[in-house]
């Protein structure tokens, strides 16, 4: 068997396909043009960098309140393709919240090594954390989501030593939301992804949150969606009892109505990503 019982790349690669009857062109530019309509009614500071190379980006877009709790969200695309600019509009609901939200931009395979996207992905968080409040934000208020390859790098912050590594508060995120990650990296070096990917051994083991201690003490929110591949809920439900056996709080939610794509919609005003976002402890304005 190639990974559990998954005889062949054909397998692995139906199973880890999002697409499933989707087409890509036309939900791409159904991003795109979100993002562009809320980019022209919402205060937008775009490519705030974050640290010394093009990639490492993030539009930021401004809740009106002073001072407002920031939210960093880390797109999908399989750790290879598309960016921030894709992905504007998730920040909708949360701005509307009070919620001033970061759509980070990363690197991207195979122009570097997987752990630089992992690299980023921590800088981002630490250029926040020490100086938001540049961009009149409260980054002592972070929380951080991301979807599919997202998802994954959000689950490695969760994995981060921050005092060890950066000399950080090992809490400084106050809450963390997976959507449809991945976070058992074995099946992929197996897959279509891999002459993108070029996954070592190494990488595997480095960076598959699964595998690794939780270190942020942090409240965490797992989505998958129904009408995704088993594998997404399977992934989804083996990292929740590993959360657990690390003494996290951890829920999860499969979602009856929703695929790989669709569950970006729960982003909207009032939505159910915004209500689980705006909960993390000291998002919420005048909470404990």
């Amino acid at each position: 068997m190639l990974y559990r019982d998954f005889a062949t790349q054909e397998q692995i690669d139906q199973e880890y396909d999002p697409m499933r009857g989707r087409e890509p062109a036309a939900l791409l530019a159904d991003w795109r043009a979100r993002s562009e309509a809320l980019s022209d009614r919402v205060r937008v500071t775009r490519d705030v960098a974050y640290g010394p190379t093009l990639a490492e980006r993030m539009d930021v877009y401004h809740a009106e309140r002073d001072a407002a709790p920031l939210h960093l969200f880390f797109h999908g695309g399989y750790w290879r393709s598309l960016g921030h600019r894709e992905f504007g509009f998730v920040a909708e609901g949360l701005v509307e919240a009070g919620i001033s939200v970061g759509v980070v931009n990363y690197a991207l395979c195979p122009a570097v090594a997987f752990g630089e996207l992992v690299r980023q992905a921590r800088a981002a968080v630490a250029w926040a954390h020490r100086h938001g409040a540049s961009l009149g934000l409260d980054a002592e208020r972070l929380s951080v989501s991301g979807h599919s390859a997202g998802g994954h790098l959000a689950a490695m912050l969760l994995a981060t030593d921050w005092q060890a590594e950066y000399g950080l508060p090992n809490d400084l995120i106050e809450g963390a939301l997976c959507i449809s990650g991945l976070y058992d990296l074995r099946p992929f070096p197996w897959s279509w992804l891999q002459p993108k990917l070029q996954l070592t051994g190494r990488d595997v083991n480095d960076y598959s949150p699964l595998f690794l201690p939780c270190r942020v003490p942090a409240p965490v929110q797992l989505v998958a969606g129904s009408k995704e591949s088993g594998e997404f809920a399977r992934q989804m439900h083996a990292y929740a009892e590993h959360l657990d056996a690390h003494g996290m709080a951890v829920g999860t939610e499969l979602l009856s109505s929703d695929d790989h794509f669709s569950i970006l919609d729960h982003y909207a005003p009032s939505g159910r990503f915004v209500q689980r976002i705006a909960a993390f402890r000291g998002l919420v304005q005048g909470s404990d």
